[in-house]
């Protein structure tokens, strides 16, 4: 008998495992996703990202790593927090901005309002957040109630198991149970996948932890990163407000963010195939060579300091072969 597969103790991320996918399951997802993307970008709030503040994403990160949930869960939970809260912030504030009268006073009013709601309820919905996220984890690390209440009391807060419940059936409620979200981690991991199966030759596992950590990089330094994307863009080192608007579809573009990311682990670790790889995604993708060399410049920019140069020349222009899978352009 053959020596008995190594299983993953129970709740642990066994990590990606590449090339067990059939061409046309890799092909209906990532259509899937591309349209998915799409879709959110067209319907985008004009608040989108306000509640991507790196104090928050860094208290997310902090907390996921503590109850030891998956890579997936932490970027699932900000995402859901960020549109639960824009939701309540709206409902919040037509509630109350109907209930209240007298112009700019009574408008100033109605903002304290609707603030000191959010601040009183904050913590325990990004709690209930990063609850509801991890019972979505395929491995399944699920935040017990008994955990989330002592993390709360460790806090000072009094929050009951009712209350918790009621928690997270108010985030529910208010996404219209609608809390399933692709996050960019999905895009990357999907990309990789095509990449292999193109032919591009890559180093799976490396890039793939690469990338992670690149995508843990971009949620904490979001503001600056895409700062400097947009200057780069507009040629422009003080943006108007209305370029600073049209510029939130970059912002909020997964699919943009996933290709960055995986130009800009491959230019770490292997800059002679970079100029391939950027080549393969722009064929997948439809996103131009010099947007995705663009963003891997202002990460990198990010990382390095102002050292870093505007153009990098890779040594391999493979063309992407003729059986790729279907572009999405």
């Amino acid at each position: 008998m053959g020596s008995p597969v190594p299983v993953e103790p129970w709740g642990r991320d066994p990590g990606p495992v590449f090339s067990g996918v059939t061409p046309e399951i890799i092909e209906d997802t990532l259509i899937h996703l591309a349209t998915e993307n799409e879709q959110y970008l067209s319907e985008l709030p004009e608040h989108a990202g306000s509640f991507k503040d790196t104090r928050i994403v860094e208290f997310i990160f902090l907390l996921s790593e503590k109850w030891r949930l998956d890579q997936s869960t932490r970027y699932q939970a900000v995402e859901l927090l960020e549109r639960f809260m824009i939701k309540q912030v709206e409902q919040l504030w037509e509630s109350s901005s109907g209930s209240v009268k007298g112009g700019a006073q009574g408008q100033g009013s109605s903002w304290s309002s609707v603030r000191d709601q959010i601040v009183d309820t904050f913590v325990l919905r990004l709690v209930s957040c990063i609850q509801l996220a991890s019972k979505l984890s395929l491995h399944y690390s699920r935040v017990t109630s008994d955990t989330a209440l002592k993390f709360l009391q460790s806090l000072k807060y009094s929050y009951t198991k009712q209350e918790l419940l009621e928690s997270e059936l108010a985030v529910l409620n208010t996404l219209h149970f609608h809390i399933n979200v692709s996050t960019p981690l999905a895009y990357v991991e999907l990309l990789l996948e095509v990449l292999g199966h193109n032919g591009c030759l890559l180093p799976a596992k490396p890039l793939h932890h690469m990338c992670v950590q690149l995508l843990d990089f971009c949620y904490l330094s979001r503001e600056t990163i895409y700062d400097t994307l947009l200057k780069i863009a507009i040629e422009n080192s003080t943006p108007s407000e209305l370029q600073v608007a049209k510029f939130l579809t970059v912002k909020e573009d997964f699919m943009l963010l996933a290709v960055g990311i995986i130009s800009t682990g491959m230019f770490i670790l292997s800059p002679g195939h970079w100029e391939q790889v950027v080549e393969h995604l722009n064929c997948i993708t439809g996103i131009t060579p010099q947007s995705i060399k663009e963003f891997s410049y202002a990460v990198l920019r990010r990382i390095l300091g102002s050292a870093v140069p505007r153009q990098h020349h890779g040594s391999c222009g493979t063309k992407a072969p003729k059986g790729r899978i279907l572009p999405l352009k």
